[in-house]
């Protein structure tokens, strides 16, 4: 999830930066990468991919 997520955020700063559409000031392109690339990182990290450390039952 977190990766579409990031997927999404790149294109859409791939767009505004391309089409060179002005936008707020939070809304640059810079910004919008820097926060895929963190959607990114989270996702690497193991967030958000319901895994858990523990194993319910018994070992077979």
């Amino acid at each position: 999830m977190l990766a579409f997520v990031a997927a999404a955020l790149f294109v859409i700063a791939f767009l505004i930066r391309v089409t060179e559409t002005s936008t707020q000031l939070v809304f640059t392109p810079t910004s919008l990468l820097l926060l895929g690339l963190a959607f990114l990182a989270a996702h690497s990290a193991g967030l958000g991919t319901g895994w858990s450390a523990r194993r319910s039952g018994r070992r077979r």
